[in-house]
């Protein structure tokens, strides 16, 4: 199958305190991104451009430890392309299912 192009979205927070706390986001088992977060009174928009088979892929925030830093992952779309989320972590691209 040819790959479809889709840009999706999570939008995070984070409450911490003291070091500044970092955190991977993960498309399947690929690391997509690292960042160091630096904010106290903002949430940030994570575009993930994607370019892959049509299938379910799991995406996944993890916190870069050691950390005591909480990050929430609020809300989710999809900005470009065929695709949609089926649940909190699972995007679907390609056939609507």
């Amino acid at each position: 199958m040819d790959p479809i192009f889709v840009k999706a979205f999570i939008e995070i927070d984070c409450q911490w305190e003291g070091l500044e706390p970092a955190y991977r986001v993960y498309v399947n088992d690929e690391l997509f991104t690292e960042r160091g977060w630096r904010w106290s009174d903002a949430h940030i928009k994570e575009t993930l451009q994607i370019l892959a088979p049509p299938g379910r892929y799991n995406i996944r925030l993890e916190p870069v430890q050691p950390t005591l830093a909480e990050f929430v992952v609020f809300n989710r779309g999809v900005d470009v392309g065929p695709a949609h989320w089926l649940d909190g972590c699972t995007l679907n691209i390609g056939d609507p299912e």
